[in-house]
């Protein structure tokens, strides 16, 4: 996270050549809580192990927690981060910026030990082979990050450009913690339930509960409610009893509270048989016109589909 005065920052060993500004605006927030402590905030999907959203990449590196848990490498938490939420810059969207091929064998050695142990190698999609080196290509590393001030560091993020009409690259965003100054980190977006848009968003499932709880626990964010109806459900099946929704953002977004009664519309993963609260997900006091209102969408929903 970048601090207000002084941002903590990543001086890469850059290659210009080759290397173009994407006329396409790309970089988004991350989103990811096991990478919300590095020193960057904005990322690019695919990622370098080819997950189209964040939502999935959120999923694919928490199989990692036990292994940082055992603290085999000090390096292991930046190179996961540095492939799966790689830093994304407004001077080099064209390609997410990959970690350094140190940075990934220092992992490996550290950390492999401790995997075969338990009958694992290191992956084969986080091999180290085909990263750049240092002082040969586009690369971030540890040993880059220094502090630097204003606008003479090359990652410097103007205030000015956080403006959606100067600079739709780097739209405001409430979790766009290069925008400093701006917003509070966790001021939530709000979605609004209309037809449109709960047509467009297509949720998984649609429930009416009431929260019994708030967790927070090594960044892993969820809500504990008890389920009083259900409205629309997918492949995870939903009991009429106390489930977990599960945010996969640093931020508890939607915002909910507890011993209120909501209706809450979000999306599934269905490997993990998780109900999730992710962007774009609602959460809104429960009401019976807004209940009526969702099953009719969904009867419109199904008539299109037919």
């Amino acid at each position: 996270m970048f601090a207000h005065q002084t941002l903590l920052c990543l001086l890469a060993s850059l290659s210009l050549l080759g290397v173009r500004r994407a006329a396409a605006a790309s970089c988004e927030p991350v989103r990811i809580p096991m990478c919300s402590s590095m020193p960057w905030n904005m990322t690019k999907m695919p990622n370098h192990l080819h997950h189209s959203t964040q939502a999935n990449a959120v999923l694919a590196i928490e199989q990692f927690e036990g292994l940082l848990g055992t603290q085999c490498s000090p390096d292991l938490l930046f190179f996961l981060c540095a492939m799966y939420a790689p830093i994304c810059t407004i001077d080099f969207q064209h390609d997410p910026i990959k970690p350094c091929k140190a940075v990934c064998e220092r992992a490996k050695s550290g950390c492999e030990p401790v995997m075969k142990r338990y009958n694992h190698t290191w992956p084969e999609t986080l091999a180290c082979e085909e990263l750049p080196v240092y002082d040969r290509g586009v690369c971030i590393s540890p040993e880059a990050i220094v502090k630097a001030e204003g606008p003479d560091n090359p990652y410097y993020q103007d205030p000015s450009k956080c403006n959606p009409e100067s600079n739709p690259d780097f739209p405001m965003d409430s979790t766009n913690g290069n925008c400093k100054g701006v917003s509070d980190r966790c001021k939530c977006k709000t979605v609004k339930p209309a037809q449109k848009t709960y047509l467009k968003k297509n949720y998984n499932y649609v429930i009416r509960a009431r929260v019994k709880e708030i967790k927070s626990r090594n960044h892993d964010l969820s809500a504990i409610v008890e389920v009083k109806d259900v409205l629309k459900s997918s492949l995870v099946n939903i009991p009429r009893d106390t489930v977990t929704l599960h945010y996969n953002s640093g931020c508890f977004c939607p915002p909910v509270t507890a011993n209120e009664e909501y209706i809450i519309m979000g999306y599934e993963n269905e490997e993990r048989s998780r109900l999730l609260l992710i962007d774009g997900s609602i959460a809104q006091k429960w009401r019976d016109r807004l209940g009526n209102k969702v099953k009719r969408w969904e009867t419109i929903r199904n008539a299109r589909r037919h």
